[in-house]
């Protein structure tokens, strides 16, 4: 694979680059997830929409792992330069970058060569590595739950949030740990290429389609107790119902629970509040049909539930930065995907707890 720099201007011709930064102590499983989620995506002529590279600090030859096993990268670090966007999963050896917060003079070296206006990432604890870069500064972050306070003292700049699994600053996202940095990188491919295209690779890769941003890292009781009783018919229910007007009583008769309870329970299994959460599948449900039908904004607004397009504009602008019109402009089919007018969702950390 030729990682050479191309003329201005022909970037448009190639897949867009995602090079992931491989350290020493790296885990394997989030190193795999920039490989499974952009590995997969198609144009409707079958072309690849990314292409991965994995790249070290070092000439290319092994990097070690967590686990009792070494990777080799074929790639050093001169394969910054060619990124459209930089991943940078965790790490449990990052040394002085974690101990103290400041960059090794090989990692700075490696990061400097990358190209400004490059689009930057981390999982779970590589946000230390741009956070030692000053990347973060007076910008809002997340990482894991369990490292966020510690990373808050050492990064006293940094706007830390550890409720959230991911936060998008535009050019600049952060994640929570393992897990929820496929959520990031299913996030990075929607606001790429949009909802089908996203929920295509969630398919195949058997994950939720979406959870968002703001949905709680830590949920109290991510598997219900059998004993009992749970909230799951209600959301099977509603989902069903988006269309129309629900109340969150409507909702808690399902389960035949009162309000107070069902509302416990609900945030308890799914980490958001009822409302909240019909807010988001209403939005999904938007997105899907801005981008996939030719009905009116109006008939839109109806069947996602929002009742007038001024609602549904209100709450498309607040979740994604655009209009419903906007939304449907950037993602129309045949229309060029991923150059660079989708929303961007700036400092989106989707709807707060």
């Amino acid at each position: 694979m030729s990682l050479r720099q191309e003329p201005a201007g022909s970037a448009a011709l190639r897949p867009h680059r995602v090079v992931v930064l491989a350290l020493d102590g790296l885990l394997p499983f989030e190193l795999g997830i920039p490989h499974r989620i952009f590995g997969r995506p198609r144009d409707a002529q079958g072309r690849y929409l990314y292409e991965v590279v994995t790249c070290s600090v070092r000439p290319p030859g092994p990097v070690e792992t967590d686990a009792d096993f070494a990777i080799h990268v074929a790639h050093g670090p001169e394969a910054l330069a060619t990124a459209d966007t930089v991943i940078v999963p965790a790490s449990y050896e990052l040394g002085p970058v974690y101990e103290e917060g400041r960059l090794t003079d090989e990692l700075s070296a490696a990061l400097a060569r990358v190209r400004p206006g490059t689009r930057l990432a981390s999982i779970c604890t590589g946000v230390y590595v741009l956070a030692a870069a000053g990347y973060l500064d007076g910008r809002p972050a997340t990482t894991h739950w369990a490292d966020a306070e510690r990373f808050q003292r050492m990064f006293p700049r940094i706007e830390v949030d550890a409720d959230v699994l991911f936060i998008d600053d535009g050019d600049v996202l952060t994640s929570a740990g393992v897990a929820a940095g496929i959520d990031l990188c299913l996030h990075i491919v929607r606001r790429d290429h949009g909802t089908a295209v996203a929920n295509d690779v969630a398919r195949r890769t058997v994950v939720p389609p979406h959870r968002d941003g703001g949905q709680a890292q830590y949920i109290h009781r991510p598997v219900p107790d059998p004993q009992l009783a749970t909230t799951t018919a209600a959301r099977a229910w509603a989902l069903g119902r988006l269309h129309e007007p629900i109340q969150l009583r409507d909702m808690a008769e399902q389960e035949a629970m009162s309000v107070r309870t069902f509302t416990r329970r609900f945030r308890e299994e799914v980490g958001v509040s009822p409302g909240q959460w019909l807010t988001q599948q209403r939005v999904e449900r938007a997105r899907h049909l801005l981008e996939s039908t030719d009905l009116s904004v109006d008939r839109i607004s109806r069947d996602a539930g929002f009742g007038t397009p001024q609602s549904m504009r209100q709450h498309l602008q607040a979740a994604l930065g655009v209009t419903p019109t906007a939304y449907r402009r950037t993602f129309r089919p045949g229309g060029p995907p991923g150059d660079g007018t989708a929303p961007r969702q700036d400092g989106d950390r989707g709807l707060r707890l």
